[in-house]
């Protein structure tokens, strides 16, 4: 790894595509699903999470490609 890498991976990316708002609004909708159709517990809280997670790779890809 370089420290240009570095530097890449910590930078200041900003959301300014439309399919920031496309992949957020999608995880949103998947995340009301999980919500209305998944009982409470520790498995809907991971699933949630790991969907908060989701949308943050793909918008941080997006993100660091521009």
């Amino acid at each position: 790894m370089t420290p240009s890498d570095i530097e890449h991976r910590f930078a200041f990316h900003a959301a300014t595509t439309d399919a920031h708002t496309s992949i957020r609004q999608a995880c949103r909708r998947l995340a009301d699903q999980l919500n209305e159709q998944v009982p409470d517990g520790r498995e809907k809280s991971l699933a949630v999470t790991k969907l908060e997670e989701v949308m943050f790779w793909a918008n941080a890809a997006l993100a660091r490609e521009a």
